[in-house]
């Protein structure tokens, strides 16, 4: 575990594996969801790091176990890709990555690609979107957040994870060993922090998506199929990137890597080692 410091001083807990700057193979950065922490992403580390692989794990500002700034003007979306610039710098040097990201982990993990396309070798975006285009679309997810933020505000976080929002931070059984790591993550964390990160930053969902044709690296793009609030978005990425590739996952939800991690992770690796045979090849 680390300390990863942002531009403006904040302090980022993250987590890389195997430890140790001498680690080599193809660095992943994963970027998690609005509410939940790096612990959603457990069941991704050991198969990845079994390929030859490198992982980093890491909070949000105002998320987990990383500083919660009192500031309002300290969450911004533009603050969010620079930090994950930083984590990238961190576990990658001067390298390139893929980016692995759910949810607003996607929409993040998009918007460094857009500013930072050198950087990035692959994107795998999980259950998400490019963010809202259509003003009214944009203001329905706006006062949904905000509506999450006030209740995250005036129940917490136990609540939260426990109630109607459970599906969306944890998945559809909860009684999964790694649905209850990631509940532990999400419970323990600060309301303030969350709420004013979901109102500043993932409410904005700021949209990339005249950006997506743009977009070089190739990216697989996985949705659970019963998670119907993104499918229309994946096969709207899917159609605009054009190294794009989209798996649909049967039975499974929103946390689709914690509700299908087998599958999941069989086409994480697959790709991952796609992506790294061509990164091989490109530096000939």
């Amino acid at each position: 575990m680390a300390i990863v410091e942002a531009t403006d001083g904040v302090k980022l807990y993250a987590e890389r594996y195997p430890d140790g700057e001498s680690a080599s193979g193809l660095p992943i950065v994963f970027s998690c969801a609005y509410s939940t922490t790096h612990a959603n992403w457990r069941s991704q580390v050991e198969p990845l790091v079994a390929a030859g692989h490198r992982v980093a794990l890491w909070d949000y500002r105002g998320h987990g176990r990383s500083e919660v700034p009192a500031e309002i003007g300290a969450y911004t979306m533009e603050q969010v890709v620079s930090d994950l610039g930083r984590v990238i710098d961190w576990v990658a040097g001067d390298g390139r990555c893929v980016l692995a990201g759910l949810s607003f982990g996607g929409l993040a993990s998009l918007h460094f690609a857009v500013a930072h396309p050198e950087r990035v070798a692959g994107l795998m975006v999980v259950g998400s979107g490019p963010g809202f285009k259509n003003p009214e679309a944009a203001q329905g997810w706006k006062e949904r957040s905000e509506k999450t933020a006030d209740y995250i505000e005036s129940r917490g976080m136990e609540a939260f994870v426990t109630g109607k929002a459970a599906p969306t931070c944890i998945g559809n059984d909860p009684e999964l060993p790694a649905a209850r790591v990631a509940a532990d993550g999400i419970r323990v964390q600060d309301p303030a922090g969350v709420a004013r990160f979901g109102r500043h930053v993932s409410g904005l969902a700021l949209s990339v998506i005249d950006e997506l044709p743009g977009i070089e690296a190739p990216c697989l793009i996985v949705v659970g199929a019963d998670d119907k609030a993104f499918l229309r978005a994946g096969e709207v990425m899917h159609a605009k990137m054009p190294r794009s590739r989209h798996e649909l996952i049967p039975g499974a939800g929103h946390i689709v890597n914690i509700e299908a991690a087998e599958r999941f992770n069989g086409l994480m690796v697959e790709f991952i080692e796609e992506v790294a045979h061509g990164e091989k090849a490109r530096s000939r």
